[in-house]
């Protein structure tokens, strides 16, 4: 019995970690759809695009959740003086996620 339920244990644990895994993935990739559309917003040059994307994922290495993402991002938006208010950015970030959600799962299979 003591074995079932460290193997169970086991189990859940390697779970826990696939879970946190495609998280990690699916945030980043959000973040980087985010950089490409902003980019495109922008008027960067495609040469730039890469670039800027990047940054958008780098910048949610600062801190958990989403606020780091979107402080960088609005600072962005005033620098390139475009009107992309700060709750259609939320509202990008969230339609994106399910996105990144579906390319990694379709990834995968």
């Amino acid at each position: 019995m003591a074995d079932s339920l460290a193997e169970r244990g086991k189990a859940h644990e390697t779970q826990f970690k696939l879970t946190q895994e495609q998280e990690f993935k699916a945030e980043a990739r959000r973040n980087r759809l985010l950089g490409e559309w902003l980019a495109e917003r922008f008027g960067l040059p495609e040469s730039e695009v890469a670039d800027y994307a990047k940054s958008v994922v780098v910048a949610d290495l600062e801190e958990p959740g989403i606020e780091d993402v979107i402080r960088k991002v609005m600072k962005d938006i005033a620098e390139h003086e475009v009107d992309i208010p700060e709750d259609e950015v939320r509202e990008k970030m969230e339609a994106l996620m399910d996105v990144a959600k579906q390319q990694i799962a379709d990834e995968a299979s």
